[in-house]
């Protein structure tokens, strides 16, 4: 598991990081979501030790990481954005080198080559030169080595970069795998992607934690409101009528959807709503022969939240200058 109390990170006169908490057990994926230059990499490089805090403390699996960061990134493994590859070694020497530094035995060093090259579709590339190969299995050779010494904890950072779709397939039913036995973290900008995988999202936005919950939760966080699209068999509807009579419910708009029996609604309050519009149809001896409710998009708390908290940042007033 990870555990982090309160890590900060300073860099002269910028806060990267600040005051960020959280914890993650193991069997659980978590996503780890937000804008270019939130703190995503900074607090990722913190927890692989590779980046020392200016304050606060991580733990590994109960391992200090401050006190002891050989035996806790022993258990670590990442995958950061860009690749730290050696281009001009054989992707089967890059692999045995890592294993070495990661302190796999001897013995069990060909038990997890063989692995992490079937997982990872590598048997094509072993005896080339990882300058050689294409972006997509340079970005397979990086997972390899992050999973190579079968770590308990995993940082994986745009893990699917430059993969085509198959490939991309593959690595998703890779990591789910290992999340049902690891400790997963998985930064992405690549939303789909993270709301297939995740069971938990956490999103950063200047360096501060600003969600936190199942993905299936981040949506009560904001109060967004649904969408409802409704189809009505014969000719069109009187919905602006509908809209006016029924404010209350906090139907708030009907947007076009090109086609003159179905309507979208976007609503506060949906079992009301469904009530007072069959009751409207039947009104007008309408008959409703569909009604699909649309939950609000992980793209859509996603931009409402760092928008949000990044507006509510810029409005707050300079502290004024003593004279």
């Amino acid at each position: 598991m990870i555990r982090i109390e309160h890590i900060t990170k300073v860099f002269g006169n910028i806060r990267a990081v600040d005051s960020v908490s959280f914890s993650i057990p193991r069997g659980e994926i978590v996503g780890f979501l937000g804008p270019n230059g939130a703190g995503k990499t900074t607090t990722l490089r913190m927890v692989t030790g590779l980046l020392q805090p200016t304050a606060g403390n991580i733990w590994i699996n109960e391992i200090p990481l401050n006190e002891a960061p050989l035996a806790a990134s022993r258990i670590i493994g990442y995958l950061p954005e860009q690749n730290p590859l050696y281009t001009e070694m054989l992707v089967y020497d890059y692999l045995k080198y890592i294993a070495s530094l990661r302190l796999v035995r001897k013995q069990d060093f060909f038990t997890r080559l063989d692995h992490v090259v079937q997982k990872c579709g590598l048997e094509d590339v072993l005896a080339q030169p990882i300058g050689t190969l294409s972006k997509g299995y340079r970005q397979r050779t990086g997972l390899a080595q992050a999973i190579i010494h079968d770590p308990e904890v995993l940082l994986l950072d745009e893990p699917t970069s430059g993969l085509d779709p198959n490939q991309i397939l593959d690595i998703r039913q890779l990591i789910r795998e290992m999340g049902r036995a690891k400790t997963v973290v998985l930064s992405s900008h690549i939303l789909q992607e993270v709301q297939a995988l995740c069971d938990r999202i956490i999103i950063i936005n200047r360096g501060r934690i600003i969600a936190d919950a199942p993905k299936d939760e981040l949506p009560a966080l904001l109060d967004l409101p649904l969408q409802v699209t409704i189809e009505i068999e014969g000719e069109e509807m009187d919905v602006d009528r509908f809209l006016d009579e029924n404010q209350d419910t906090g139907l708030e708009e009907v947007l076009p959807t090109g086609q003159s029996t179905r309507y979208t609604f976007i609503i506060q309050d949906e079992a009301e709503f469904k009530r007072r519009f069959a009751q409207y149809a039947m009104q007008q001896q309408r008959l409703i022969i569909g009604m699909q409710t649309h939950t609000p998009s992980l793209e859509d708390v996603f931009h409402r939240l760092t928008r949000r908290t990044t507006l509510a940042e810029d409005e707050v007033p300079e502290t004024p200058k003593q004279p």
